[in-house]
Formats: C-alpha cells, structure tokens, sequence
C-alpha cells in the first residue's frame, strides 16, 4: 500500500512540473533563463537600486537581489498564466536608501501574488515584463547591450 502510494504521488508529482515547464516556456526558456536587471518599476525607473532575477526553468528555481538582499524559492504555476514564488527566502539586511526599500518591497509583493512573463520592448531595450495585479516590471537581460 505505502508504495503504491508513493508511486502514484511520483508519478503525479513529475506530471504536474512538466506541465508547469511547458506552460512557463510559451516563451521559450533559452530566452528566460539567466540574469535580468530591474530597469523599470511601476513607470518609475530603477536601475540604480541594482536589483537582479536570475531563472532556471529547468530547475523551476528563481535567485536574485532584491536590491537590499539575496533571494530565492521555487517558481510554481498557480493558473494558465500566472507564475507564483509563494516560499520566497530572502537575508535580513537592511536597504540603504528609500529607492532601495521601495524596489526590495514592490518586488517581492509580485513574486508573492502571482506574476505574468511576456517579451517585450520598452524605451528602445528589449527585455521582458513581469506583471502582477498590482505591479509591472521591465527587466534587460544582463550581459547585452
């Protein structure tokens, strides 16, 4: 009986990240993995606060900053759309400055309630936006120009 169960808990397990891999990379994962930089938030540019995502669709696994600290959790697909981080983990250290606080928190509040991905071009830079109910941020890939 026990496994069975475990069996079957495997099997569904391993349906369900594949589905949710193949759902994420409707835009496809060689362009969405790796390092973004926060460029804009909420029409307000930011790229001095320095805050980072980094994706490994393969993994399901998100790393960064946040511009005050070093985060992480598992990406998990909570609808058709919308991609979550409901375990965010984070260091305790403290922001600098005001634009630092303000990224660091709007930041994780997207990551928390459910986010969508799509590409995009803003300001003349091609990147991708990450849009949750009540935030919008663009990203650059790192590393081009």
């Amino acid at each position: 009986m026990f496994i069975k169960r475990t069996v079957i808990i495997t099997a569904l397990t391993t349906l369900l990240t594949s589905s949710i891999s193949a759902e994420i990379k409707s835009m496809p994962s060689e362009k969405l993995n790796g390092a973004w930089h926060l460029r804009v938030m909420d029409s307000m540019e930011v790229r001095k606060a320095r805050a980072i995502l980094d994706f490994d669709i393969e993994k399901m696994k998100l790393s960064g900053f946040d511009s005050c600290n070093r985060i992480g959790g598992a990406l998990h697909k909570n609808s058709d759309t919308n991609i979550t981080v409901p375990m965010l983990m984070a260091t305790r250290m403290a922001c600098r400055e005001p634009l630092e606080n303000w990224v660091s928190k709007r930041l994780h509040e997207t990551l928390e309630e459910g986010f969508n991905i799509t590409e995009d071009t803003k300001y003349g830079v091609e990147g991708i936006t990450i849009k949750s109910q009540n935030h919008e941020l663009f990203f650059k890939r790192m590393g081009k120009e």
